[in-house]
């Protein structure tokens, strides 16, 4: 049973940066997809970001692509989001999730993931 838990997030304005903390615990962190979800009070949960752990491959969101950057530490079975040139819509509550993947090509982010963390706030003031 994996565990995820978050950190990093807070309160910023636009046009700053944040950086999100991932840690993976109780579950083999190589071959699992990562991803990093977020979902604003009323809207529906929006995946930005995922990262394959065996390979580092990562994919983005239109919405955050140039902006954000997923990363991993495999020694430290973390996972980062570094957010920069934050706007006001990126307010939100990040979630970090995992599924076991087995391969890059089903590493996506428009399929259910087994696991969560508990969610981190952001938010961007104009």
């Amino acid at each position: 049973q994996a565990q995820l838990v978050e950190s990093g997030g807070g309160s910023v304005q636009a046009g700053g940066s944040l950086s999100l903390s991932c840690v993976v615990s109780g579950y083999s962190y190589s071959g699992l997809c990562m991803g990093w979800f977020r979902q604003a009070p009323g809207k529906e949960r929006e995946g930005v970001a995922r990262i394959y752990t065996s390979d580092a491959s990562t994919y983005y969101a239109d919405s955050v692509k140039g902006r954000f950057t997923i990363s991993q530490d495999n020694a430290k079975n973390t996972v980062y989001l570094q957010m920069n040139h934050l706007k006001p819509e990126d307010t939100a509550m990040y979630y970090c999730a995992a599924k076991w993947s087995g391969r890059s090509g089903f590493c996506v982010l428009d399929q259910p993931y087994g696991y969560w963390g508990q969610g981190t706030q952001v938010t961007v003031s104009s």
